[in-house]
Parts: structure tokens; sequence; C-alpha cells
């Protein structure tokens, strides 16, 4: 008897394509509407990237319990948004209470579940992890109060920039290849950080290399994992798109809003 060999699940070059296509328009909403017409294009951008990702989460990654998951995942993303902009002064500490009331939903799904219940574990992580997804999101909204819209600009511009620019060096390299685009994409992301900065003394400089440096860090490697979900689910063509480019975005929003706070960037 000889051992079975299972070839690493790979996603086409098309797909890293399409992603880099759509991070692109997903950093474009965030930049042009609040421009053009305030906190409710804000709001607006924010609600269709959190309605894409609910949208691609199951198709793209195979969770069980899709219904239950997409039904979870907009009263979460609702739920966010109205707690970041109904107060006048709204607090980040209360989107806790989002994932935190999702997780025992998500728990009460799993029970009302028909028999029999096939990976309730990796079910409830994933939905969870959705959850979660939506509500970092909603931490978007309060770019506007976290600084001046130039820094907001400028990080949203260097977590684009790095997954546009990882995913088309991905697409373009024999497969698989994970360092050059994972070392490409936080180059350009430092780069777009260091050119937003315009020129200056080096104690200048710095704390916009590392705060671009660790933001760029942040989406590429969230990037990079939200490829292996993708490549290890269901593998759709419209959905992984959309997950690879909007997770990233989702994990940087918190970051983005403590750099804002710290004016870093």
């Amino acid at each position: 008897m000889t051992a079975a060999t299972s070839e690493p699940a790979v996603l086409p070059r098309g797909a890293f394509l399409a992603t880099a296509a759509a991070a692109a328009v997903a950093i474009a909403l965030l930049v042009l509407l609040p421009e053009a017409l305030g906190e409710p294009g804000r709001v607006a951008a924010v609600a269709v990237l959190q309605l894409a990702l609910v949208a691609a989460w199951v198709p793209a990654t195979g969770v069980l319990a899709g219904r239950g998951a997409l039904v979870l995942g907009v009263a979460a993303a609702a739920g966010a948004d109205v707690l970041m902009v109904l107060p006048e002064r709204p607090e980040i500490g209360a989107l806790l209470a989002v994932p935190g009331l999702g997780f025992l939903a998500a728990v009460l799904h799993q029970m009302l579940r028909p028999a029999p219940r096939r990976e309730v574990v990796g079910s409830l992580a994933g939905i969870v992890l959705l959850i979660c997804g939506v509500s970092a999101l909603a931490v978007l909204l309060l770019l506007g109060s976290a600084g001046d819209d130039g820094a907001a600009t400028t990080a949203l511009l260097v977590v684009g920039a790095t997954v546009v620019v990882g995913r088309l060096v991905d697409a373009g390299l024999p497969r698989p290849a994970v360092v050059p685009g994972l070392v490409a994409g936080v180059l350009a992301g430092v780069v777009v950080a260091v050119a937003r900065q315009g020129s200056g003394a080096p104690a200048e400089i710095l704390p916009g290399l590392l705060s671009g440096l660790v933001l760029a860090a942040v989406a590429a490697l969230i990037g990079l994992a939200a490829g292996y979900i993708a490549a290890e689910g269901a593998r759709s063509a419209w959905a992984t798109p959309l997950l690879q480019a909007v997770l990233p975005v989702a994990a940087c929003a918190p970051v983005i809003f403590s750099l804002l706070l710290q004016n870093a960037l």
C-alpha cells in the first residue's frame, strides 16, 4: 500500500485578480462616499461592505447552517451600526455587546438545527467569526470623530494598497507562492503611508512609517488567512474575492481607529 498524498488547495489566478478589483472598489467606497455625502455616505459605504461580507461568507467558506448565518450576520451588522450611529457620543466599547449577544444567539441557533447536527463546532465558529467581522466594520463609522479626514483616508489607502498589490503579485507568480505577495503588499502599504506624509525630517516621518507598517502587516496577514479559508471552503467564483477583499478591511478597522486616536498617521 502507498500513502495517499493530497495537493494543497490553491485558488485560481482569476480569484486573485477579482480580489484586487473588489478591494479597490471597497476602499473607493469608504473614501469617496464620505467625501461626497458626509456621514450618511460613510454609513452607506460601511453597510455595503457588511452586506457583502455576510452574503459572501457561506458560499466562500462552506459553513453549514447557512440561512441562520445569513440572518445572524445581518442582525449583527444592523445592531453594530445602530450602536455607532444613534448615540450622540458613541463609544467603541458598546460594540462588545454585539458579539456577546451574537454568540448566545449562535449557540441557540445550533441547538435549533434539525438532527443530525453535523460540524456543530465549525458552524458555530464560522458564524461567530462573521459576527465579529461585521461588528469590526462598524468601527469605521467612528473615523469621522477619531481624527482628521486626511489621516483616515491615508489609513484606508494603506489597507487598499496592501491587499491590491499583494493579490496582483500572487496572480502573476507560480502557485502556491506566499512570501512574495505578502512582502510586496506590506511594502506597498508602507510606501503609501510615507508618501501621504510628505517630505519632512526623519523624526516626523517615522510615526507614519511605523503606523503604515502595522496596518499593512495586519491587512496582509488577514488577507493571507482569508485566502486559505476560501481555498479550503466552497470556492464560489463571486464570493471568494469578496471575502478576501472585505475581511482585511474589517480586521484593520479597530487598528485604524486606534492609530487615529493617537495621531499616528
